[in-house]
């Protein structure tokens, strides 16, 4: 990373510690970009060179943890501790996740953690195959993806009690029989 991209990201980090400050007096939805700009002590310019709104900023600090919780897998990590991994930056960030999950507006949370999920298994079916994924492949892996966000969401409001560990397992467990199978052929299970 050079000098630019450090500053750069740098500032996204100032700008995402403003809006989780934002987070914990109001609901997104509520939230402006001048007042996370106010509460950062910098521009509506500087924060429109990084984010193009306030679901961008937060769908990037979401990228960044979500990331860094997979980056991992598949040199010798499998699915089950990066989603462990996922859980215990989720579990850190508590109160920014609470926040971001309950909004429905456009750019939501939800949508953009099914994109990148989706497209971080599809890539790791193809890495390792050394081809596309089918149609039914894909259907499994969009249905289940929806129903894990789906009980991410449940987690992080509270309505599931329970340990990053045994969200985890929960999740590996309720893998359709055939993506749990061709996991494990490419040791990611």
């Amino acid at each position: 990373m050079n000098h630019i991209e450090e500053k750069r990201d740098k500032m996204k980090y100032r700008l995402a510690d403003a809006m989780k400050s934002c987070m914990g007096k109001m609901s997104v939805e509520k939230i402006t970009v001048k007042e996370i700009v106010d509460a950062c002590g910098t521009t509506r310019q500087t924060f429109y060179r990084n984010f193009q709104d306030k679901y961008d900023l937060i769908n990037w600090y979401f990228d960044k943890i979500l990331l860094e919780s997979f980056e991992h897998m598949g040199q010798g990590k499998t699915i089950y501790e990066g989603l462990v991994r996922k859980f215990q930056y989720i579990e850190q960030e508590s109160a920014f996740f609470r926040a971001a999950f309950r909004t429905d507006e456009q750019n939501c949370l939800k949508e953009h953690d099914f994109e990148l999920i989706l497209q971080f298994y599809t890539d790791k079916i193809q890495e390792k195959t050394q081809r596309p994924v089918s149609g039914h492949e894909k259907f499994l892996l969009e249905m289940y993806c929806q129903g894990s966000i789906y009980m991410t969401v449940q987690w992080v409001l509270g309505k599931i009690k329970s340990t990053p560990e045994s969200m985890a397992r929960s999740l590996v467990d309720a893998m359709p029989g055939e993506l749990t199978e061709t996991f494990k052929q490419l040791n990611l299970l």
